[in-house]
C-alpha cells in the first residue's frame, strides 16, 4: 500500500455533496477533498461555493461548483450530467441538504411544513434520481460507491413542535434501509447519518420562539457536536472496505439524553 493510499484513502473517486454551502455539506466537502476524492459542491449561494472550491484547490484539492435548487428536479439533472462530463461520474453521493422549521401544529404554519417536505423529501429524491445512474455504473466499474442520506435523531425520537420535521427525517431514514436492499446487489452501499444536534446555520433558519428557548437553552447543559464531527464520520462511512456497509449510524453529543 502506497504512502498516499492511507493519506488520501479517497483518491480516484468523485464525491457529490449538496448542501454544500454551509455546516456540515461545507465541512464534508473539504474532508473528502482532503481524503483524496474530487468534488462536486452543489447548493443555491453559487459565491459560498466558489470559496469553498477555492478553498479546497489552494490546498491541492479538486472540486467543481455547481449552484443548483435541488427542489427543481431538472437543474438537478443538469448538474449531474455535468459531473458525469466534467469528473467521470460520482461514486460518492452525500445526500445532505436540508431545513429544519420546527412549531406546533395548531399554529398552521403550512408554508414552513411545504417548505420542509420540498426540500428534506422532494429534494433528496430528485438528487437520489439524478445520480443513482452514475452512482451504480461506477460501483460496476469499481467494485463500490456510497450514498450518505442526512437524516436526523428526529427520525427515531420525540420532540415536541418537530413533527413535520421528524415525519420528513423518518422518511429518510426508512428510504434509506430500503435503498440499501435495492442497490446492496450492485455494490452500492447505503446509510442514514443521524446527527443529534449539531452546530450550524440549521439553527438560524428556525423561527418558533419556542423551539428557538428550547436550542437555547440546551447550550447550557451539552456541547453541541460540530460540521467537523459530521464530516469525519462521512469519510469513515466512505474508506471502509467494499464488504462493510454501515446501514444507519447516529451521532449523539455525549450529554444529549435523546
Amino acid at each position: 500500500m502506497s504512502t498516499e493510499t492511507r493519506t488520501k484513502p479517497l483518491t480516484g473517486r468523485v464525491a457529490v455533496v449538496t448542501g454544500a454551502s454551509s455546516g456540515i455539506g461545507e465541512a464534508s466537502a473539504e474532508h473528502l477533498a482532503e481524503l483524496g476524492a474530487r468534488v462536486a459542491v452543489l447548493a443555491r449561494r453559487a459565491d459560498r461555493l466558489n470559496e469553498l472550491v477555492s478553498r479546497i484547490e489552494k490546498h491541492g484539492g479538486t472540486a467543481l461548483a455547481i449552484a443548483v435548487d435541488v427542489t427543481d428536479a431538472a437543474a438537478v439533472r443538469s448538474a449531474a450530467d455535468r459531473v458525469a462530463a466534467e469528473l467521470g461520474g460520482a461514486d460518492l453521493l452525500f445526500n445532505n441538504a436540508g431545513v429544519m422549521l420546527p412549531a406546533p401544529i395548531e399554529e398552521l404554519a403550512t408554508d414552513q411544513w411545504q417548505r420542509q417536505i420540498d426540500l428534506n423529501i422532494t429534494g433528496l429524491m430528485n438528487v437520489i434520481g439524478a445520480f443513482t445512474p452514475q452512482l451504480v455504473k461506477t460501483a460496476g466499474e469499481r467494485g463500490v460507491a456510497d450514498l450518505i442520506n442526512t437524516s436526523s435523531i428526529a427520525a427515531q425520537n420525540i420532540f415536541p413542535n418537530f413533527a413535520v420535521y421528524s415525519g420528513t427525517k423518518a422518511y429518510v431514514t426508512h428510504l434509506s434501509r430500503h435503498l440499501r436492499v435495492e442497490l446492496g446487489a450492485e455494490n452500492v452501499r447505503v446509510s442514514a447519518l443521524e446527527p443529534g444536534i449539531v452546530g450550524t446555520e440549521l439553527q438560524s433558519h428556525v423561527t418558533d420562539d419556542g423551539a428557538l428557548q428550547w436550542l437555547e437553552g440546551s447550550k447550557e447543559t451539552m456541547e453541541w457536536l460540530t460540521p467537523q464531527d459530521i464530516a469525519e464520520t462521512v469519510g469513515f462511512i466512505a474508506t471502509l472496505p467494499a464488504r462493510v456497509n454501515l446501514q444507519q449510524v447516529t451521532i449523539m453529543p455525549t450529554r444529549q439524553p435523546s
